[in-house]
C-alpha cells in the first residue's frame, strides 16, 4: 500500500487507515485479530482508535494482537484522549486528564509510546494553551511521537496550530486533524480543509463512506445487520437517508458500474484522492469487508468522473467563502 507523509512531517503512514470505533464492543477478539491481519498483509500501517473506543477495550485488543500476531514496529498507532463520559462536560482538554489518559492508554495498549497521540475534540472549558502543553510534554516524553487534533472547527485549528507554530523547537507542530469527509459531509471544505493544507497539517477523514451510506446497501431499504439497522447506530446513520444524499448515492452507483467497480471503491477513491487527505479512516465489521475496501489501492478514478462527483455533491458556500464581488 502507498504511503504518505502525515502534514509536514516525516512521519509516513499507510494511505487507508483502520479504524476501531466498535473494537471491544460490537467486534470481538477473533474479529479484530482477523480485521489487523488483513490489513497488516496488505501493506497498511496506520491504526486508528480513542481512549473511550469500547470503553479502553479497544486499546486493549490492539495491545493483545500486537504482542502475538503483528510487530509493534509494523503499524503507526494513533489514538485519542479527552473525550469523558459525563453529560454536563463531553470533553476535558486539561492537561492533567489528558496525560493521564495517556498513561492509561500506553498501559492498555502495552507500550511505552504511541505514534500519534490526537486531543479529541475542542474544551471551550480549557485554555488552549493548557491543552497544548499536554501534547508537548508527551511528545518531550517520548511517549508520544507526533501529535494531532480531532473535531476542531476551522478557526480553532488555525489558532491552536499557529500557537504551536509560533515557537518551534519549543512547541510541538500539530502534524494532522480528524474529521468525519465523505461526498455526503463536505463541511470541512468551507475553513477546516483550507486552513489545515496552509498550516501544514494532514487531513484525516473518518467515515468516509457516508457512515456506510455511500455502499449503496441502503438504496433498497435497510438491511438486517447493517448499522442502519441497529438499535444503538440507527440515529447515526439517518442523517444521511435523506433525498439530498440519495442523489448523491446514485450517482456513485452509477459511476462504479461504468468502471466495473463497486460504489464502495469509488467513494473511497474519490476521497482518498482529495487535496490535503492522507489517510481515510474506514471502520470495517469483518475482514471481508476490509478486504473489499482495501481493493481500492489499485483504482484511480478518471477526471471526468471526479468532476461529476464534485458536482453532484457540491455544498453551498458563499459568503464570506466566495469572493464578495461576485455575490
Amino acid at each position: 500500500m502507498e504511503q504518505r507523509h502525515l502534514g509536514r512531517t516525516g512521519l509516513r503512514v499507510s494511505r487507508i487507515g483502520l479504524g476501531t470505533l466498535t473494537w471491544g464492543r460490537g467486534t470481538d477478539e477473533q474479529d479484530a485479530a482477523d480485521l489487523l491481519k488483513v490489513f497488516w498483509e496488505a501493506g497498511g500501517t496506520l491504526v486508528d482508535t480513542a481512549d473511550v473506543y469500547g470503553d479502553g477495550d479497544a486499546e486493549y485488543l490492539i495491545g493483545q494482537l500486537c504482542e502475538r500476531l503483528v510487530p509493534r514496529r509494523d503499524l503507526v498507532i494513533a489514538t485519542k484522549a479527552g473525550s469523558v463520559p459525563d453529560p454536563y462536560r463531553r470533553f476535558d482538554g486539561s492537561r492533567g486528564h489528558l496525560l493521564a489518559a495517556l498513561d492509561a492508554s500506553l498501559d492498555r495498549l502495552g507500550t511505552d509510546y504511541v505514534d500519534l497521540w490526537q486531543v479529541h475534540a475542542f474544551d471551550p472549558g480549557t485554555p488552549l494553551d493548557e491543552t497544548l502543553q499536554a501534547l508537548d510534554i508527551a511528545v518531550a516524553s517520548g511517549r508520544a511521537r507526533y501529535a494531532g487534533i480531532s473535531n476542531f472547527s476551522g478557526w480553532q485549528l488555525a489558532k491552536a496550530a499557529t500557537w504551536q507554530l509560533a515557537a518551534p523547537g519549543v512547541r510541538t507542530r500539530l502534524a494532522s486533524t480528524q474529521m468525519e469527509y465523505s461526498l455526503l459531509q463536505r463541511g470541512v471544505e468551507r475553513e477546516v480543509l483550507p486552513a489545515a493544507v496552509d498550516l501544514g497539517m494532514g487531513l484525516l477523514p473518518s467515515s468516509p463512506l457516508g457512515r456506510g451510506v455511500l455502499t449503496g446497501k441502503y438504496r433498497q431499504g435497510t438491511p438486517a445487520g447493517s448499522r442502519g439497522a441497529s438499535e444503538q447506530l440507527a440515529p447515526f446513520v439517518a442523517p444521511y437517508l435523506d433525498e439530498p444524499a440519495s442523489r448523491i448515492v446514485d450517482a456513485v452507483a452509477i459511476a462504479a458500474d461504468g468502471l466495473a467497480t463497486t460504489p464502495l471503491e469509488v467513494a473511497l477513491a474519490w476521497i482518498r484522492d482529495r487535496p490535503g487527505v492522507v489517510a481515510p479512516i474506514i471502520g470495517a465489521r469483518n475482514a471481508q469487508q476490509l478486504t473489499a475496501a482495501l481493493s481500492v489501492e489499485t483504482l484511480s478514478l478518471p477526471d471526468e468522473i471526479c468532476r461529476a462527483l464534485d458536482d453532484v455533491s457540491e455544498p453551498v458556500h458563499r459568503y464570506p467563502d466566495q469572493d464578495w464581488t461576485e455575490l
